[in-house]
């Protein structure tokens, strides 16, 4: 063996422990009370294994195959890397990108009509109900594994793009370009990848400094799971095409290895202080936001999406609570809408943040599959077996759980026309006494067809070929 070669050897197996040692930091997210873990029940610390391995996925992807001269877009999260209170709604999509090269972003979407605010066609292939880009200067959120991140100015977001504004060619297809400046006399789609923001850290000097983003995200918003389908985006960076990158060498692995580690145990970490912490899932706390911090069986202020929140997607007007149900009661959601969204859902989630499951579960609703009452007044029953109405939402088994509805506006309304939502606990066998009388019923066949149409369309979202 070579110098070099032996030099390899010991730089690598070294990378390799270190990944190690932050895997088994991870793990200790799970089971140790420091790190502020759900409660250690059977089913949570089962979950908790598999919510783990869903960032071991989701890192090898970021961590070994992330390169912004050469993108391409992955899924952020999906069935096996659920986390977040994942919108069980949304592909949740993300490539690297350097804010301060152009690229070309080109999607081929179904019909479209739906996004400028006609009627939807009832057949054939339909573009997702809504689509929006985000780029943006910072890490990941969860990535540093601190709660400091979400400290106005750490991170910028440099520009967005969504569905209602996207201009299609004649073909049906659309093209964005992705820069620091539109060029001159350029009129497409844009997205700028550079902003001018304050500095995170106070200085003597109040300038704004240049930020440039360093990832591109979104998502692809399914309202009729049965008919709308997925649109394949393309990305490259103009002048790199057709290049290839170096060969790989032993210190590109060692950080790569470094860095898949550290964002595991990072992201564990993180989310485990944010809902503890910052949402009060289990009391609120010292550190605590006042009047969003998650109550039981109830909701929080409703709010829009922000840095002290965790992000989310821009657009939208969220609110949450955690639902803790016996098996013999139920929770009725009322959805007060004033202004009309481009999209509502409702979903829920286990208290590490996955999403219920929802391709062969009922663990989400969305305006489509939802039924709205004669007074306009969208009620939901939460419960632990089916009632045998419309809105009925599925703990699939959960004591305690996630709860979070979500509002998409393309421009934020007025805080006097966001939506109101609030819940009542019932017991079971009374669910119809709270429901208006017009109110229908499903037969257990009803459900199942419902099912299969979930199955269907999740496969279809998360096809590999």
């Amino acid at each position: 063996m070579t110098d070099q070669a032996t030099e390899a050897k010991e730089q690598l197996r070294g990378a390799w422990d270190d990944m190690i040692q932050a895997l088994q930091q991870a793990r200790d997210a799970i089971d140790q009370p420091e790190l502020m873990p759900p409660p250690a029940t059977d089913r949570n610390l089962a979950e908790g294994y598999r919510y783990l391995m869903g960032y071991v996925h989701n890192a090898v992807e970021r961590a070994f195959h992330s390169d912004p001269v050469r993108p391409s877009f992955r899924n952020a999260l999906s069935v096996i890397t659920r986390s977040t209170i994942d919108n069980a709604d949304a592909i949740y999509f993300s490539t690297a990108i350097d804010g301060r090269q152009s690229y070309r972003l080109h999607g081929v979407p179904g019909d479209t009509r739906h996004w400028r605010g006609e009627e939807p066609i009832s057949t054939g292939r339909k573009a997702p109900h809504y689509v929006i880009f985000e780029t943006t200067s910072g890490e990941m959120p969860g990535d540093t594994g601190s709660l400091m991140e979400l400290r106005p100015g750490v991170k910028a977001q440099t520009g967005r793009l969504d569905s209602s504004h996207i201009v299609l060619e004649d073909d049906g297809s659309f093209d964005i370009l992705l820069a620091p400046e539109k060029p001159d006399g350029y009129t497409g789609n844009f997205i700028s990848t550079l902003k001018m923001a304050k500095p995170a850290e106070p200085t003597e000097s109040a300038e704004r400094t240049p930020r440039y983003a360093n990832h591109i995200s979104g998502r692809q918003l399914f309202n009729d799971w049965e008919h709308e389908e997925a649109i394949h985006f393309e990305i490259a960076q103009l002048g790199a095409e057709g290049t290839h990158p170096a060969p790989y060498s032993a210190n590109e692995a060692a950080d790569e290895i470094r860095q898949f580690g550290a964002i595991v145990r990072n992201q564990m970490h993180f989310w485990n202080a944010f809902w503890t912490i910052l949402m009060g899932t289990y009391g609120e706390r010292e550190g605590s936001i006042p009047g969003v911090a998650f109550p039981r069986n109830s909701f929080n202020t409703v709010n829009a999406a922000s840095g002290a929140t965790g992000g989310g997607q821009s657009t939208n007007i969220y609110a949450g609570g955690v639902f803790e149900l016996e098996p013999d009661e139920a929770l009725v959601i009322e959805n007060h809408i004033r202004l009309k969204p481009q999209y509502v859902g409702f979903q829920v989630g286990n208290l590490w943040g996955e999403s219920m499951e929802y391709a062969n579960q009922i663990g989400s609703l969305n305006g489509h599959q939802m039924t709205t009452d004669s007074d306009g007044v969208i009620r939901i029953v939460l419960a632990h077996s089916d009632p045998g109405v419309p809105n009925w939402v599925d703990t699939t088994g959960h004591r305690e759980g996630f709860m979070t509805p979500r509002w998409t506006y393309s421009e934020t309304p007025a805080p006097e026309d966001w939506p109101a939502i609030t819940a009542k606990k019932v017991p079971f066998s009374e669910i119809r006494q709270h429901l208006p009388a017009e109110t229908g019923t499903v037969a257990p066949e009803q459900r199942r067809e419902q099912i299969r149409i979930r199955q269907q369309h999740v496969q279809r979202r998360y096809r590999m070929f």
